[in-house]
């Protein structure tokens, strides 16, 4: 286990290098010079200009400007961003909050997704299945800032149950609605994955042996439907973690939460280049870290599956 864990981690050095590499070249350079972006309509005097390049390591060949970054991020010293601030501080701030409203949603899409999607695949064909296949299409095919808006005109305004705007410093309660809207979309498309692999595995040679031998509904589909179903459903619910803390930006922006993802649609905006690489760089490392957390749950799944050296 442990020789297969630095195996995988090795594996994610050369994707890091390369996905970082990619976002500070697009960040820095694809919208034309940071410095110049910075400065706007306004003059701005060739010593300052300097200053500046000298500050964000501009001055410097592009390799050497990744490579200082890579060391900052590694010191968890990344500088100050175009405002002023420093950086570390504003992700450290607004990282927690968008934490719990991913931790929410992947509750939502993991829990009620899997529930939903035995049910429909025991009972396929029947009306509950076609109900649930038609709420999930319904979920994927709406926008998640129109399931925002309308989250908050019935549970905020109509029925007062949720607050309309979450504001600083949220509690769990003010991120349920917001978590469930976050996670409405990968909800239905858990819902889905899992009806086709429960529906798939429950004509399976082995189920039809374990329900002859006598054992009970319950044990057939506990043990042996359910359990060889959940692989493709938890590769999907580990790569969509970092894919949901990403796409909070609209759930955020909807509902006023100070979060990841304000952060960054404020920082792309303003053209901010270093916080959209600090930012992004941390949703690489998590989406590495859940796709490995994936890996291990494997063999807790299937018994089949070993990490031998």
């Amino acid at each position: 286990m442990i020789w297969y864990i630095g195996r995988r981690l090795l594996q994610m050095i050369p994707v890091f290098l390369g996905a970082t590499l990619i976002v500070y070249l697009m960040a820095f350079y694809t919208s034309g010079d940071p410095i110049l972006a910075l400065a706007g309509d306004k003059p701005i005097s060739p010593a300052v200009e300097q200053q500046l390049r000298e500050q964000y390591n501009l001055d410097q060949p592009v390799l050497v400007q990744w490579l200082l970054y890579l060391k900052s991020v590694f010191t968890f010293d990344l500088g100050v961003g175009f405002n002023g601030r420093p950086i570390m501080d504003q992700i450290v701030a607004a990282f927690p909050t968008t934490v719990r409203l991913a931790i929410i949603a992947v509750v939502v899409e993991a829990i009620f997704g899997i529930v939903a999607g035995v049910i429909s695949g025991l009972r396929k064909g029947k009306l509950i299945d076609t109900t649930l296949l038609m709420l999930s299409l319904l979920l994927i095919a709406t926008p998640t800032f129109v399931l925002g808006f309308l989250a908050q005109f019935v549970f905020g305004l109509q029925l007062g149950i949720a607050p309309i705007n979450v504001g600083r410093d949220p509690s769990w309660q003010n991120l349920l609605l917001p978590g469930f809207v976050l996670g409405g979309v990968s909800f239905a498309y858990v819902l889905r994955l899992t009806r086709t692999s429960i529906a798939e595995t429950a004509t399976a040679d082995h189920v039809r042996t374990a329900t002859a031998k006598g054992l009970s509904r319950g044990g057939v589909v506990g043990k042996h439907i359910l359990r060889n179903s959940l692989i493709p459903v938890v590769t999907f619910i580990g790569a969509d973690l970092g894919a949901l803390m990403g796409g909070a930006i609209v759930t955020e922006r909807v509902f006023n939460i100070p979060g990841i993802g304000t952060l960054l649609f404020s920082s792309i905006n303003a053209g901010e280049a270093p916080m959209i690489v600090s930012l992004v760089t941390l949703l690489v490392i998590i989406f590495l870290l859940s796709n490995l957390v994936v890996d291990l749950l494997y063999g807790v799944l299937d018994p089949r599956i070993r990490y031998a050296k």
